[in-house]
Formats: structure tokens, sequence, C-alpha cells
């Protein structure tokens, strides 16, 4: 798998995975939404900018951890089917999420209830920063809530490992967070109506079958090189 394919799937894979994200942070974009117009600030907007680049960072540092751990490892073996091996993995997690973005198979929700252990701990820390006021709350609480369980992040960190660099890893999840980010801001501008759409059926199941599409494509290339 070349590196621009890897990043534009990262990239892609967040645009599509809106359909879960709304699901998933819907409600503290509803917050943000809620705690602009409290303080009576108008430009909403740069708080969910705000909010958005905090959670975006959050994915680009896991990103740099990621791929730096399998930069370490691969000097443990042979990195050219260490790296196979971990594509390989990175498509299957693909196909689970398309899966569970469609609501053919949850099998993905029991991964993010273990992360949810560990969210248990960070969690109260965004609580500091509610209600937000300012676009400075916003980065912070973007900054920890980026930490939150999801199984769409995790196939986007298993991709991250592939790229055997700490530098590649950061730079793909940053693609995959500029991903998501379209649809987390019609989320806080237009909530209701934004919702409603990504609720049908339809909609869910296209996106699911695209993603699906890349963890295919990703598991015959892989197959090829073997």
């Amino acid at each position: 798998m070349t590196e621009e394919f890897g990043f534009l799937s990262a990239l892609l894979m967040g645009l599509l995975g809106g359909v879960h994200c709304i699901g998933m942070c819907g409600g503290i974009v509803g917050a943000l939404s809620l705690g602009a117009q409290q303080a009576g600030t108008p430009p909403r907007l740069s708080i969910l900018l705000s909010y958005n680049l905090g959670r975006i960072l959050s994915y680009g540092l896991a990103g740099a951890l990621f791929g730096g751990i399998s930069a370490l490892v691969a000097h443990w073996g042979g990195v050219h089917q260490l790296q196979l091996v971990l594509q390989a993995v990175a498509g299957l997690f693909m196909l689970a999420l398309g899966l569970y973005l469609a609501n053919w198979w949850r099998g993905l929700a029991r991964l993010e209830a273990v992360g949810s252990r560990l969210w248990r701990h960070i969690e109260p820390l965004g609580r500091r920063f509610l209600p937000v006021r300012h676009a400075g709350q916003a980065l912070a609480l973007g900054l920890v809530w980026g930490w939150l369980p999801c199984g769409l992040v995790y196939t986007a960190l298993a991709m991250s490992i592939t790229t055997g660099r700490a530098t590649d890893g950061a730079l793909l999840m940053l693609a995959f967070g500029l991903g998501t980010l379209p649809n987390l801001l019609a989320m806080g501008l237009a909530a209701d109506l934004l919702r409603r759409y990504v609720q049908q059926p339809l909609v869910r199941s296209l996106a699911g079958l695209l993603v699906m599409g890349f963890g295919i494509y990703t598991l015959i290339a892989v197959a090829r090189l073997f």
C-alpha cells in the first residue's frame, strides 16, 4: 500500500465515517454550540474550529506514537513481512468498520468498550472546560476529546501502524482528522438536519460499503505481495 493511497484512504475514511462521528461526538458538539450561545458569542464557528483543531491534533499525536512504535518493532524482525502483516490487519479493520457503519455487525463496539476503561480516567479532564465560553476552552476540550474510544479512530490507528515511521503515522492521522472535519462542523451548524440525514439506512449502508471497498483493496494488494 503506497503512502499516497494510505493518506487518501484515511482522509476518505474520516469523511465517510461521518455517520458514526455524529453519533459519537454529536453531544459534545451540541454542548459547544449551546455554550457559545449562552455566552452571547456570535462567532460560533471559531469555537467549533478550535475544538476540532484540538481533536485533530490529538489524532496526530496518537498517530506519531503508533507509527513510532511500529518503527521500533520493525527492528526486531523482517521489516517487509511485518509491514505486510500490519497492512492485512488494517484491511481487516476497514472491513469491520464498514460493517459497523452500515449497522450490519457491531464487533468494533467491543473494542470501544475496552477503550472506555481508559476513557473513564481521561474524560473528567474534559469536564473542566465545560461549559465552553471561548476558543481556548474549546481547543483544550478537543485535545481531551480526541482520545474518546471510537472504532473509527481505532481503524485509522491500525493504518498508522503500517507506516513504520512516527512522522508518517502523524500525517496519516491528521489526514483522517481532516476527513472528519466537514461532518462535525456541519453538525455544529445544522445539527438536526444532518442527524436525520445520516440516520437513513441507505446513507449508512453506502458509507459502509465504500469503506469495506478500501479494506478489500488493501487485502488484495497485500495478498499479491506475499
